[in-house]
């Protein structure tokens, strides 16, 4: 089973979860949407696609190609998964970013986690990030017993 695992990143850790999803499958190829050339989905059997979600949105490379390829993706095995340091606001935001007929779709659908590194972000993230986790530092949240469900759901089927 041919598998493309495309992804829309802002700080990298989406890049990461795309990483350890690939590691799980024989010979995936990782793609990030911010890049111009990518490749057509024709070629694989398997597309997931994932994205950062700030405040309750999708990065709009990753909208972006969800829309265009509606008709596509609906016809792949396909999952989704989502990268923020809000699981509880995951569910909301793949309903208000994904079309219904791709999240019907979808084999899998996975929040799976964030990752917030201050040296990367702004003063203004920075200081948001410190009310809500009331932490000054690295946050990582990514959780790998999602992404292990995720991936198994993906090849079950």
């Amino acid at each position: 089973m041919k598998t493309i695992i495309l992804y829309a990143t802002k700080y990298g850790a989406t890049a990461e979860v795309a990483r350890l999803i690939a590691e799980k499958f024989d010979d995936a190829l990782i793609h990030d949407l911010k890049q111009a050339d990518v490749p057509t989905i024709d070629d694989f059997d398997c597309v997931i696609i994932g994205s950062a979600v700030y405040a309750g949105s999708f990065r709009n490379e990753a909208k972006t190609y969800i829309n265009k390829n509606t008709e596509a993706l609906c016809n792949k095995r396909l999952g989704l998964f989502v990268c923020g340091m809000s699981p509880d606001e995951s569910g909301a935001a793949i309903k208000a970013n994904v079309p219904d007929k791709v999240l019907e779709a979808s084999i899998a659908v996975c929040s799976t986690g964030g990752m917030f590194d201050p040296e990367k972000a702004n003063f203004f993230e920075r200081l948001i990030m410190k009310l809500i986790t009331k932490q000054s530092g690295v946050v990582n949240t990514i959780n790998n017993e999602n992404i292990t469900e995720f991936t198994n759901a993906m090849k079950d089927r």
